[in-house]
């Protein structure tokens, strides 16, 4: 299993337990797909967008196809580079397989949320994405759901203790209690 850690703009790539450059973890082949990628993200993100360490990470890696997704979510999220994060990618055929993103988010308010995103590539719509956001709030889950996701309606108990708010047809948002007076968030949103 392949492990690579993106902490800003610079990539450690961990493999069985040790340490190489990346350049050794990219497959020789030709760079001419990996430039077409590339092209394609500078084309959407315009002159004054470059694009985001996670998405030049998972090209350098074989990510081609899902390149513009890729950069499409971390710049929705807001994803800076003071994140950091680990693809849990396969050994082979990377660009035809899932590509899995595990990573740490700075929230403004303080803390961090844990991110874990998937994306799927030959989709209808190219590349399929999903992602969910977990974060901890010390306070109960009632004041989280009239704070925090104000307008959003209770939909459901999923048994006992989560609740589902609804944030339209591809986000939902998760409350679970933790603690004596804490609520944990898990925002799932799928990217159409």
């Amino acid at each position: 299993m392949k492990i690579s850690y993106c902490l800003g703009c610079f990539y450690l790539c961990l493999v069985v337990m040790t340490m190489t450059p990346a350049s050794a973890q990219t497959p020789s082949r030709s760079d001419a797909p990996a430039s077409a990628a590339m092209a394609q993200v500078t084309a959407q993100t315009g002159a004054a967008g470059r694009p985001h360490p996670f998405t030049l990470s998972a090209v350098s890696q074989g990510v081609l196809s899902c390149s513009s997704r890729i950069n499409q979510v971390m710049t929705n999220m807001g994803v800076t580079d003071s994140s950091g994060g680990a693809w849990l990618l396969p050994t082979a055929q990377q660009d035809q397989r899932l590509a899995p993103l595990v990573f740490e988010f700075p929230i403004t308010m303080g803390g961090s949320a844990y991110v874990s995103a998937t994306f799927a590539p030959n989709q209808a719509n190219g590349c399929g994405a999903t992602y969910d956001a977990v974060f901890y709030w010390p306070k109960s889950c009632e004041e989280v759901a009239k704070q925090s996701y104000v307008g959003l309606k209770m939909i459901a108990l999923l048994k006992k203790d989560i609740s589902m708010l609804d944030g339209g047809p591809n986000t939902k948002i998760f409350l679970m209690p933790a603690g004596a007076a804490g609520c944990i968030s898990i925002k799932h949103e799928v990217v159409s």
